[in-house]
């Protein structure tokens, strides 16, 4: 078992970042790699040379190559991430328009279809949200944004569903009702992963 957990967010004092040490500590022993993008200073944007490889389902830039070898070590990927305009943050859309390629996670054709390549990979999510969960439940939040990455994304390249868990009113004064959201998503993200690790030994 060996977890890559992936942050998009520029402030390393952040609660996103927090999160993400939560989480890594919570996960001990299983074997943890973390990828903050902004720190590593990935390029979103996807290039000419990004297209052609998508249409020719290799010769992949050499930055989108060394995504693939990270994710390639990893049983399970855990996205974390503030909700921006009820989305994931350009940064990690980026990464995932330019990394998440034909050829490489799901092969397609007009002639066979479409392949998806990564079953052996399991995705967890794990979005930070300003909102409440009324919020999102009343407007369609969570299941617009759980359909545009669950089915959009997980399912489209055959990678299993981990667990989902919100953190709800991120931006809220008391720092004790978010740090009991943070526990709980923290929890509900380790407690599917140490699940599957006592399952596979």
């Amino acid at each position: 078992m060996h977890t890559l957990l992936v942050a998009a967010h520029p402030d390393p004092r952040s609660l996103t970042h927090h999160v993400l040490e939560e989480l890594e500590a919570a996960l001990h022993p299983v074997s943890v790699e973390t990828a903050d993008l902004a720190k590593e200073r990935f390029d979103p944007v996807f290039t000419l040379a990004d297209r052609r490889a998508y249409h020719e389902g290799g010769n992949y830039p050499a930055d989108v190559v060394s995504e693939h070898r990270r994710l390639e070590r990893a049983t399970d990927l855990v996205l974390v991430f503030p909700v921006y305009w009820w989305s994931m943050p350009a940064l990690l859309k980026g990464w995932i328009d330019r990394v998440f390629v034909n050829g490489w996670a799901f092969e397609y054709s007009p002639a066979s279809g479409l392949r998806p390549k990564l079953q052996a990979l399991t995705t967890h999510l794990l979005p930070i949200a300003g909102d409440d969960s009324g919020s999102y439940e009343r407007h369609g939040y969570e299941e617009a944004l759980r359909t545009q990455i669950e089915h959009g994304i997980v399912d489209y390249c055959g990678s299993r569903r981990g667990a989902t868990a919100f953190i709800h009113e991120s931006e809220q004064a008391s720092s004790e009702a978010t740090a009991r959201n943070v526990d709980r998503a923290v929890r509900i993200i380790s407690e599917a992963i140490h699940a599957r690790s006592r399952t596979r030994s």
